[in-house]
């Protein structure tokens, strides 16, 4: 839990809060629609699909060019 801490404040410091701010909150909802699609079994769909996957570029993209 301490090396948690210490990887999140290191990646902080070295970020800025308007990039790393939507890295980790897209992260989280990637995270929750991956829960739901594969615990919980709710749908799959193509649109549902492609949002993720445009959200998980959009992060990317905040990160690369940010």
């Amino acid at each position: 839990m301490i090396y948690d801490a210490k990887v999140t404040l290191n990646f902080n410091y070295y970020n800025r809060l308007g990039t790393v701010y939507p890295v980790w909150t897209g992260i989280g909802a990637v995270g929750a629609v991956l829960v739901g699609i594969f615990f919980f079994n709710e749908p799959a769909t193509f649109w549902r699909i492609f949002f993720i996957t445009t959200l998980i570029l959009s992060i990317i993209g905040l990160k690369v060019l940010g």
